[in-house]
């Protein structure tokens, strides 16, 4: 029974609206590949490392048949000709096209299903690579437990991975459940992933594959130590959106930020792009077990959160329905969604608490993410921790699963260790206090709690049939998101989308859907 008396006839035609929008994306999406998309598939095939000028050999490999104007056909295609050929693995056939001994245009020409043939081991490969990280994933939660939702979550973002695992540890010791680390800024404009550890960057730390296994290494070790898994969290975004979902999931990523439209929207990557390489990233994430994290929170850092919060639900009903078309369950969906009313707003908190229950009911087995308050945070550490505690009490009381611990030091500096503990001590003493709150307390029928979930269900209805009638490339150009603006043409990285061969295949797709 819905605590909102929301009326099931909308959200059904809301989510059957947000299904059509998303099956004519798809429509696009099967008829398109890119550069990344074909790099990640050269690195599940076992490519790794960089040249002797530090260019990642799946750019250098994906970047020779792009040159050739032969990338349509796909990089499996090619990989597997040369397979066949020459006798060697794909690093080795990367390795000898790093140093020009190899071009694998020139080679005799074989079938599709002659390259499907050569690569399908090596596809069995990986994937069975990742299947045993899932299992030890699964082995570790039922050996040593885990947290009691919502879990705690916080991050780190010192520029150097050796110094996050310092960080990390002591905040799993503190009582954390996820740990994020935070990207060096604008290394989702890299239309390559750095390779290694590194131990440089600006308001965060690169993420590279080096970088992740050793931070799920400490992670594991400090699980053990305080008898609860703790979860390891990334961003699965940017012109590199599938590689690093890929690198996400051989190194046991536990949640991934992995919005369709974040890029497109706050970072100004051609939607084109952006919607192909989503659409493999998810596949990824769905087969590894990986929770993806959508990015409506961010909405309302450029608009306004009591005025357009419809736009935020009919984001989570879209990028619902992207997720079903990668094959992702409910569990695995951790849409986004944020605490970010102006705190001067009358009865703001109940406004606050109708969205949050809201999205609870509409969605109610997927694992939903509440950011914290960050728009109006103003330095003052007093007012701040307050505005998190109510933020606390809303995740705890709505049934939140994922919870993005606010600081009370936000507007102020990246996270200290003090902070991390101050605030994981805020969230811990009102969850156990007011654990079973949502349980005992119903609302007021047409009051105001229930009427403003119910106007915003509406609204959300009204926009997304709209989005169905003009598609979600126009609406987007009317900046109907967030109120940005984008052109269907313009944005970063539109020269790396491809329109598919007919013979193209992706050895991958099939095999991670089944």
């Amino acid at each position: 029974m819905s605590k909102l008396n929301l009326d099931p006839k909308i959200i059904d035609s809301a989510r059957n609206c947000a299904g059509s929008v998303a099956g004519s994306v798809q429509e696009f999406i099967d008829k398109h590949t890119t550069v990344s998309t074909e790099r990640t598939i050269a690195r599940l095939l076992g490519i790794d490392g960089v040249d002797e000028v530090e260019s990642p050999l799946p750019n250098v490999l994906v970047d020779q048949l792009k040159d050739a104007g032969v990338l349509d056909r796909g990089v499996a295609y090619w990989i597997g000709g040369a397979m066949k050929a020459t006798g060697m693995r794909p690093q080795e056939i990367a390795e000898d096209v790093a140093t020009g001994k190899l071009d694998m245009t020139k080679l005799p020409a074989v079938s599709a299903d002659e390259a499907l043939a050569q690569v399908l081991p090596i596809v069995h490969e990986s994937l069975k690579k990742i299947k045993l990280q899932r299992k030890a994933r699964e082995d570790m939660i039922e050996t040593i437990g885990e947290g009691r939702r919502p879990y705690l979550y916080v991050i780190v973002a010192t520029g150097n991975i050796y110094e996050d695992v310092v960080q990390a540890q002591a905040a799993a010791r503190q009582g954390a459940d996820i740990i994020a680390v935070i990207r060096t800024t604008a290394q989702s404009l890299l239309d390559y992933v750095p390779y290694g550890p590194t131990t440089e960057g600006f308001g965060g730390t690169y993420a590279t594959q080096e970088n992740f296994r050793i931070m799920r290494t400490a992670l594991d070790e400090v699980g053990k130590e305080v008898g609860r898994y703790i979860r390891l969290c990334n961003y699965s975004s940017g012109m590199c959106m599938p590689e690093i979902a890929a690198m996400g999931a051989l190194e046991r990523l536990d949640v991934m930020l992995n919005d369709a439209l974040y890029g497109i929207l706050f970072r100004d990557i051609n939607m084109q792009r952006t919607l192909v390489d989503q659409y493999f990233s998810r596949v990824i994430i769905n087969y590894s077990g990986i929770i993806f994290n959508s990015g409506e929170d961010n909405y309302l850092t450029t608009a306004d959160a009591f005025e357009e919060a419809h736009t935020v639900l009919a984001s989570q009903f879209i990028n619902e329905q992207f997720a079903v078309l990668a094959g992702i369950p409910e569990e695995q969906m951790g849409l986004g969604h944020a605490f970010e009313m102006d705190p001067n707003i009358e009865d703001g908190f109940l406004y606050e608490l109708a969205q949050a229950i809201m999205a609870k009911e509409i969605f109610p087995r997927a694992a939903l993410k509440y950011m914290p308050p960050t728009k109006f945070m103003t330095g003052n550490i007093f007012k701040g921790h307050i505005q998190d505690a109510l933020f606390n009490m809303i995740a705890v009381w709505s049934g939140q699963s994922l919870q993005l611990l606010g600081m009370l030091t936000e507007a102020i500096h990246t996270p200290h260790l003090q902070d991390r503990f101050l605030s994981i001590e805020n969230a811990s003493y009102i969850f156990n206090n007011a654990r079973h709150l949502g349980d005992e307390v119903e609302f007021k029928k047409d009051g105001i709690i229930q009427k403003r979930a119910q106007e915003v269900l509406a609204e959300a209805e009204r926009l997304l049939k709209q989005i169905e009638k003009e598609g979600l490339f126009a609406t987007i150009e009317q900046g109907k998101f967030g109120g940005v603006k984008r052109a269907r043409d313009g944005g970063k990285g539109l020269e790396g989308v491809v329109v598919r061969h007919s013979d193209y295949f992706n050895p991958f797709i099939p095999l991670m859907m089944q």
